[in-house]
């Protein structure tokens, strides 16, 4: 049976990274392809490329966020309860996606995993250990700060920009903003990848180490690859719903504001990958930023209504999942 339940969360966890790709290009395209700096298409092309290489550089990442999650049970009931996480946050994305609202697959996944630990506890099995402190540093602080630090950002960055281009013509300081979001959709697009490879890879570094195919900490070199191409081809086919939400319902944005917050949401995805080893959410960030650079302008062409549902589908999604995860867990369990 933990054969078969390890080829299950394998197939699993390829889904989820998929799912993660095509719903989470919006991130790195929206701006991009609602200013006419790109076309949709070299767009895709764009995040898909720097998606691929930001997955594949982030081994050292998954290898060190492994270590600071939880402890997973070997064998048959660790399978179990990774399955059932990934089934919570595969159908809380998808249907995240068909409403059109940006959310966290990360949160999802932690959320799936919560739900699917209480379940185990519930009928005598052992729980993950260590889960409750991964919920306050990967959910609960994330939720509260990344957003708000993402908004303060984009907001205030438009001021320097704005004073840089005081003596240039509209014109051309159009121009020449939709030629730097060229560089800056690439830069948020490897940040994504940076951040959300390591998820799925640790997932089946995980799954493997409860199956005992893998050694615990020890990284095969298929799986970031194999991380990398799902992220990509989901990239590639890319979720244009939430690219609507982002680009056109949201807020809309002018060349310079969209540069200011893809130059923001990639900042602050590339310290928590790189400087604080803190996993963040694409999709908080890069709303988050979105709304504040589109907040600093002469007239508010802010949706405050959608961005109050966006907010609370935020607050909903560990929540959902948690109890997704559990009712998955229970219907699974049998097989342990």
């Amino acid at each position: 049976m933990v054969p078969i339940l390890l080829a299950t969360v394998i197939v699993a966890a390829a889904i989820f990274a998929f799912l993660n790709g095509f719903r989470d290009a919006s991130s790195a395209v929206a701006l991009s392809v609602r200013t006419r700096a790109l076309t949709p298409t070299i767009a895709v092309l764009l995040a898909g490329l720097f998606n691929f290489i930001g997955a594949l550089l982030g081994v050292a990442l998954a290898e060190a966020l492994t270590h600071r999650l939880f402890t997973m049970p070997a064998g048959a009931n660790g399978l179990i309860l990774l399955l059932a996480a990934l089934a919570g946050a595969c159908l809380w994305g998808v249907y995240q996606w068909w409403r059109g609202y940006p959310s966290s697959s990360t949160h999802a996944l932690i959320g799936g995993l919560v739900g699917a630990s209480v379940g185990s506890a519930l009928i005598g099995n052992p729980p993950l250990q260590g889960i409750n402190s991964t919920l306050l540093t990967l959910v609960v602080l994330p939720l509260l700060l990344s957003p708000a630090i993402a908004f303060v950002l984009g907001f205030a960055a438009v001021y320097p920009t704005a004073w840089a281009s005081r003596n240039t013509q509209p014109s051309l300081v159009n121009r020449r903003t939709r030629q730097l979001q060229s560089v800056a959709g690439a830069a948020v697009a490897f940040g994504h990848g940076l951040q959300d490879g390591q998820r799925t890879t640790a997932v089946v570094l995980f799954a493997l180490v409860a199956a005992g195919a893998a050694g615990d900490g020890a990284v095969p070199g298929w799986v970031p690859v194999f991380t990398a191409v799902l992220l990509t081809a989901g990239t590639l086919c890319g979720g244009w719903r939430i690219s609507y939400t982002l680009g056109q319902r949201l807020v809309r944005v002018d060349p310079l504001r969209g540069f200011v917050a893809q130059m923001v949401s990639a900042g602050l995805l590339f310290v928590g990958a790189i400087g604080l080893a803190l996993p963040l959410s694409t999709t908080h960030t890069v709303t988050s930023a979105i709304a504040g650079a589109g907040q600093n302008q002469r007239f508010s062409v802010m949706n405050g209504r959608l961005m109050l549902r966006i907010v609370g589908m935020w607050v909903a999604t560990p929540i959902a999942c948690a109890l997704l995860g559990a009712v998955f867990f229970l219907a699974l369990s049998p097989l342990a």
